[in-house]
């Protein structure tokens, strides 16, 4: 039997980040997306890393996800050696709880993007990477409109009880 090839790959720099990460690696197997998850540092591990995006690609990884926290060099590093699309997850962390890690991510130099979501969106960075493949999935486009909709009516139900109560 064939191994599914992985679309997403999500990858954080140290193991304290599996917790928040998890949460992305968990949206895509609710949407039935195969991933590959590492953890590499751009710092400890640069050549590691680097490896592993040339063969995530031949594996056919169409996005990267990255949390990283401090410095948050993991998302840049890895938008350096790939021209496909890069998702920065500033991971909350240190004194600053996050804001350094955002503001690294999100100020990336000119030509070298990073997409970068909320601190500790991992959700959200899932999400996005999903909304990118679904672009050319018309399977996958459908699972994330049924998606949109569930959360409509959870809040409209949400609604009606609050209203019930008065």
């Amino acid at each position: 039997m064939e191994k599914v090839k992985p679309l997403i790959g999500i990858v954080m720099g140290s193991e304290s980040d599996l917790p928040l990460m998890g949460k992305a690696a968990e949206i895509c197997k609710e949407f039935n997306v195969p991933y590959e998850m590492r953890i590499i540092s751009a710092h400890r591990a640069p050549n590691k890393l680097k490896e592993f995006v040339f063969n995530g690609e031949k594996k056919g990884i169409k996005v990267f996800i990255a949390g990283a926290g401090l410095a948050a060099h993991l998302p840049g590093v890895i938008a350096s050696y790939t021209h496909r699309p890069v998702i920065g997850v500033p991971l909350t962390s240190g004194s600053l709880k996050g804001l350094d890690s955002l503001l690294s991510i999100a100020q990336m130099p000119g030509g070298i993007p990073v997409a970068t979501v909320a601190i500790d969106g991992t959700k959200n960075a899932a999400l996005l990477a999903i909304q990118m493949l679904a672009l050319s999935n018309k399977q996958l486009e459908r699972k994330l409109i049924s998606y949109k909709k569930k959360m409509e009516k959870a809040v409209i139900n949400k609604d009606k009880e609050l209203m019930k109560g008065k």
